[in-house]
């Protein structure tokens, strides 16, 4: 009712972003990303294979979102939980949706060989809102990624993998997801931590792009949203993505050669 929360931030503001990008040597692209405290590294690596019989001109992108037990009391080891799976297959969809990568841009020679990129974004300080530091995490490891220029040898069909030639990829798209908490129904409050997730009736994820389209709304069940609160949700998530874009753009150029 005060417009003010518990970390005292206001409803709508966003806990301080910070963007890491390179850091990890062995990945072929990867970003650490905070958002408060909730710390999300994401590293690339690409490997070749064949291409799909049926999508003979693409290549795969395969996400998945990892919440080790280091990360908070709430998550245990062993097997990927229901959260984890979830936020797996929401990553997915963004992929999707937004075409951050044209799946044929991945394709070297058509049926024969193709790019794999596994994106692994790993949690490493769970306080709430997992799912745009995800994103976001995701979108700066890519634009960190270079793949060296792969020829297949005609005389021997196998692949020749030049390392001292190396591409950036192609990024279509810049996604960037908003999430909100939705209190007694008529409340919401932006980038919640984990506190408010708990306390919160539901959430709800919008994922916009650089030319203001929305790619998902993500809402996982809780209490309903009126047409003019989900309209709020657009238009703070497309200001939200300014923000972000000009925060990776700032520390693109900053490790430019």
């Amino acid at each position: 009712k005060e417009n003010c929360r518990p970390d005292g931030r206001e409803l709508g503001e966003f806990r301080a972003t910070t963007v890491n990008i390179g850091s990890i040597t062995t990945a072929d692209g990867s970003a650490l990303v905070k958002l408060g405290n909730t710390t999300v590294i994401c590293g690339v690596k690409a490997e070749l294979a064949a291409p799909a019989v049926d999508s003979a001109n693409k290549g795969y992108i395969v996400p998945n979102v990892e919440l080790p037990s280091l990360c908070s009391t709430r998550f245990r080891s062993g097997p990927p939980g229901e959260e984890a799976q979830a936020a797996s297959q929401f990553i997915a969809d963004v992929i999707e949706n937004s075409q951050i990568i044209a799946k044929e841009d991945l394709c070297i020679a058509n049926g024969k060989l193709a790019w794999v990129l596994y994106c692994d974004i790993i949690c490493l300080d769970y306080d709430g809102n997992i799912l745009d530091a995800s994103v976001f995490a995701l979108l700066a490891a890519l634009k960190n990624v270079q793949l060296p220029s792969v020829t297949i040898n005609e005389e021997t069909g196998l692949s020749e993998v030049n390392l001292k030639q190396k591409n950036p990829l192609v990024i279509r798209k810049h996604p960037v997801a908003t999430s909100f908490a939705i209190f007694d129904d008529t409340l919401l409050i932006v980038d919640p931590t984990a506190e408010e997730e708990d306390l919160a009736t539901g959430t709800v994820t919008v994922v916009t792009d650089e030319e203001d389209r929305l790619c998902s709304v993500h809402k996982p069940g809780g209490s309903p949203l009126t047409g003019a609160k989900l309209q709020d949700c657009i238009t703070r998530a497309i200001t939200r993505h300014k923000e972000v874009k000009k925060l990776i753009d700032k520390v693109t150029k900053s490790i430019k050669p």
